[in-house]
C-alpha cells in the first residue's frame, strides 16, 4: 500500500506560527484564518501522535518534538516558495527547448532567414529544427508544432494558417521557343516534365475560369522527393515542372523561368501552423508560434507584391 503524501502546506503552517510566535499573527501573515491555521497544526499532531507546540491561553512554545522538526519544516517552505518563484519566472520570461517540423526547402529558404531576430528577443529558448518533407506524427513524436504545406484534412490537431502558397507550372523561356508554349493541358503529352513526388497523386490537375477542370497524367523524365532538386533542370531548360512559388520567385522576377499556360491554375496550397490538441501551451512555445506568424503572414515570394 503506497504511503501518504505529505501534508507539505501544514508544515510550511507550522514554519510560520514558530516564526511569529503565534497562531494570530501567523494567520495573518499568511492570509488566513485563525481557525485554518489551528486545524492545520492539529492535523499535523494528530498524523504524528505527537504534540508540536504546547498552547496556554497566553503563549505557545515549541515542544522538543516541534523544535527537532522546525529546521526541516523551515526548508520544506523555502524550498516550495523557491519552486514557485521559479515557476513564476519561467511563466514571464520565456525558456527552454522548442522542437518543431518544417519541410525540408521551405525550412532552409526562410526559417533560417527568420531566426537571427528570434534569438535575441529570446535568449533563453533552445529551438530544435526537424526538416523533412515526410508528415511527422506530432503528438507520439515529440513535437511542439511543424510548419505544413498543404490542403489540411480535419483532425485533432489546431491549425493556424499563415499565407497562401501558390504552385506554378513553370518552364525556361528556353525551353518555351524549343517546344512552344502549351495552352490546354492535353497538349502536356508532348512535353518533357519534372515532377515533385511529395504528393499522393502522380497526376497534375489543373483549373480554367471557362472550361473547369483537366487532369492529365505527364510525361515524366525526372522524379525527386525534394523539389529543390528540379530547379537547375528548369534552368537549363530540360521540362516544365510545377513548383511552390517561394522556390521560384527569383527565377520569375528575373525572366528566367516563366508561368507556362498561364490561363490555368493549380489549387494553391496553405502554409499552416499546426500544433497538439491542447490549448495550454508553454511561454516559449507560443512566443515561436507569434513570431513565426508575423513573419510570414504576407509570403516573402508573392511575386505580385513584389512588383508592386
Amino acid at each position: 500500500m503506497m504511503k501518504r503524501l505529505p501534508d507539505l502546506e501544514a508544515w510550511a503552517i507550522f514554519s510560520k506560527v514558530a516564526e511569529h510566535g503565534s497562531f494570530s499573527r501567523a494567520a495573518r501573515a499568511m492570509g488566513m484564518s485563525d481557525p485554518t491555521v489551528s486545524k492545520a497544526i492539529g492535523r499535523l499532531e494528530a498524523r504524528l501522535g505527537l504534540t508540536l507546540i504546547a498552547r496556554t491561553s497566553r503563549r505557545i512554545a515549541l515542544t522538543d518534538a516541534g523544535r527537532a522538526a522546525l529546521e526541516r519544516a523551515s526548508r520544506i517552505l523555502s524550498e516550495g516558495e523557491a519552486v514557485e518563484d521559479e515557476a513564476g519566472a519561467q511563466s514571464t520570461v520565456p525558456r527552454g527547448r522548442v522542437r518543431i517540423s518544417a519541410p525540408l526547402s521551405f525550412g532552409i529558404a526562410y526559417l533560417g532567414s527568420t531566426l537571427p531576430a528570434f534569438l535575441d528577443a529570446y535568449p533563453e529558448i533552445t529551438i530544435d529544427f526537424a526538416l523533412s518533407d515526410r508528415k511527422v506524427d506530432l503528438v507520439a513524436e515529440g513535437f511542439d508544432l511543424a510548419l505544413r504545406i498543404a490542403s489540411l484534412n480535419d483532425s485533432s490537431l489546431l491549425s493556424r494558417r499563415l499565407c497562401t502558397v501558390r504552385l506554378l507550372l513553370v518552364a525556361s523561356p528556353d525551353y518555351l521557343d524549343r517546344h512552344g508554349m502549351p495552352t490546354h493541358p492535353a497538349q502536356l503529352g508532348g512535353h518533357c516534365a519534372l515532377a515533385y513526388t511529395g504528393g499522393a497523386s502522380r497526376t497534375w490537375r489543373f483549373t480554367h475560369p471557362t472550361f473547369g477542370e483537366e487532369t492529365v497524367e505527364p510525361a515524366v523524365r525526372v522524379w525527386t522527393d525534394n523539389a529543390d532538386l528540379l530547379n537547375p533542370a528548369l534552368l537549363a531548360g530540360q521540362g516544365l515542372a510545377i513548383q511552390p512559388e517561394f522556390l521560384v520567385w527569383r527565377e520569375l522576377r528575373d525572366g528566367r523561368l516563366m508561368p507556362a499556360m498561364p490561363e490555368w491554375s493549380v489549387a494553391p496550397l496553405g502554409l499552416h501552423l499546426v500544433m497538439p490538441p491542447s490549448p495550454l501551451r508553454p511561454l516559449r512555445v507560443q512566443a515561436l508560434i507569434d513570431y513565426l506568424a508575423r513573419e510570414l503572414a504576407r509570403a516573402p515570394w508573392d511575386v505580385d507584391r513584389i512588383r508592386e
